[in-house]
């Protein structure tokens, strides 16, 4: 898969799980791709929640894996 395709995969998947996150009063930024980590900016509501790191692993980084299953990790740049 070439960094491009890789890249459009990865805004589906956010595509997807941001409806989500926007029903909770929050939303997610894609900030890069670097050697199979995806950085993003989880934002509004997100940024205070209790529950936004098993948000970020169950929800978010399962939807990329399942788009781009050659992404090994997805942290949160605040």
């Amino acid at each position: 898969m070439t960094a491009q395709e890789t890249l459009d995969n990865v805004e589906k998947a956010l595509e997807e799980i941001r409806p989500f996150l926007m029903s909770d009063g929050g939303n997610i930024k894609l900030l890069s791709i670097e050697d199979f980590v995806v950085k993003v900016q989880l934002e509004g509501a997100c940024t205070g929640c209790s529950v936004n790191q098993m948000t970020l692993k169950n929800g978010v980084e399962a939807t990329i894996k399942k788009y781009a299953p050659q992404i090994e990790e997805v942290i949160n740049v605040a």
